[in-house]
């Protein structure tokens, strides 16, 4: 059978549809956290700020949209954990990094979390089927869930909203060796332990 022009987008189902929505919102926080930084106006921040709560919607609703129509496949899985990782972690890390966290530690720490939210994602994806019970459900995450991170996002809110970002940026910033820490990135660092934790371990609705 001959292969039309976005063959694959047809096949689609109505929860990836949702998932890329979940993709689009994070992409739409990194723009805006950019903008930002070009032009300086905090309401792109925080309109920024604001599709990332939106990202945790669309990926509560792909997952209930699946499970109610039955289509739960492996490419809806990839499909979810790559959208996480825009939305829940590059987006958290860029908006961050514009309120200020720009410090060669805070680089790192940053970093760092992201590189965890992959992690995460990557063992989820591979133990998700050893997990699961005599329902074909998991029943409970290893470590906290990347969509944890917008609780990050709503403590940046609250700096923007409050006019507290670049040296303004709450808890000051200090020399540590050749480079320069916020301590506000140490939240970070927190969040990104505890999503690749082995003993923390959360029911999953």
């Amino acid at each position: 059978m001959k292969q039309r022009h976005f063959s694959m987008l047809r096949d689609f189902q109505l929860a990836d549809w949702f998932t890329l929505a979940n993709a689009f919102c994070g992409t739409g926080a990194v723009f805006a956290a950019m903008r930002f930084l070009q032009e300086g106006n905090v309401r792109d921040l925080l309109w920024g700020m604001v599709l990332i709560p939106l990202a945790f919607v669309f990926d509560a609703l792909d997952g209930r949209i699946a499970r109610w129509r039955k289509v739960a496949s492996t490419l809806g899985r990839e499909l979810d954990s790559l959208a996480d990782v825009i939305s829940f972690g590059v987006a958290p890390a860029a908006l961050g990094y514009a309120c200020g966290l720009q410090g060669g530690w805070d680089w790192v720490l940053l970093s760092y979390f992201v590189g965890c939210g992959v992690s995460r994602l990557a063992r989820y994806n591979v133990t998700a089927e050893s997990l699961s019970g005599d329902e074909g459900k998991v029943k409970y995450f290893e470590g906290t869930p990347i969509p944890s991170s917008v609780l990050i996002v709503g403590l940046l809110a609250l700096a923007a909203h409050a006019g507290r970002l670049g040296p303004d940026l709450w808890f000051g910033a200090f020399k540590l060796g050749p480079w320069l820490l916020h301590p506000l990135a140490l939240v970070y660092a927190l969040s990104g332990s505890l999503m690749i934790s082995k003993t923390i371990r959360i029911p999953k609705p």
